[in-house]
């Protein structure tokens, strides 16, 4: 790969701000996805259905930090544009012993929403590590990842 394939470094390696002026505005969307493992003191808690956790209501509360965070990709991540999000959903559901976390935003804009679906899905998973820590400190977030995205030049499908 070389560097002018990196749409954030000009042809003399200087880090810019993707110009998007030229571009039409479209429908756009994006769903990413993270997995957190719950050792078992933590899945136990959500098994006896206390979803409160020791912190609250786990998945209530990791649903409004994504969305906020969503909301503010703009300012946490370095040259991303910001955008006016038309929607930003995060569902949550327990598999064996994993938390699966799907975000998926949709916006009318220039710019593609795939960072705010990422962003959504990361400060998710965060925010339940963060509530559930005091269990156990064993829980991982592993897995963070864009599975797919449509409109603009490219869209893109995880198989």
């Amino acid at each position: 790969m070389t560097r002018s394939a990196l749409s954030h470094l000009g042809d003399q390696g200087d880090v810019r701000m993707v110009d998007v002026s030229s571009k039409k505005v479209t429908q756009r969307s994006a769903t990413a996805e993270a997995l957190v493992f719950l050792p078992p003191p933590v899945l136990a808690l959500f098994e006896n259905g206390d979803l409160q956790g020791p912190k609250g209501p786990v998945f209530q509360i990791a649903r409004i930090a994504g969305i906020q965070a969503a909301k503010r990709t703009g300012e946490l991540i370095p040259l991303c544009h910001p955008i006016g999000l038309d929607s930003i959903e995060l569902t949550f559901s327990i598999k064996k012993n994993e938390v699966y976390i799907l975000a998926s935003a949709r916006v009318e804009a220039k710019t593609g929403v795939e960072m705010e679906a990422l962003t959504a899905a990361s400060v998710a998973a965060l925010t339940i590590y963060d509530m559930c820590k005091a269990v156990s400190h064993e829980i991982e977030i592993r897995a963070i990842r864009l599975l797919e995205k449509t409109g603009g030049k490219n869209d893109f499908k995880r198989n």
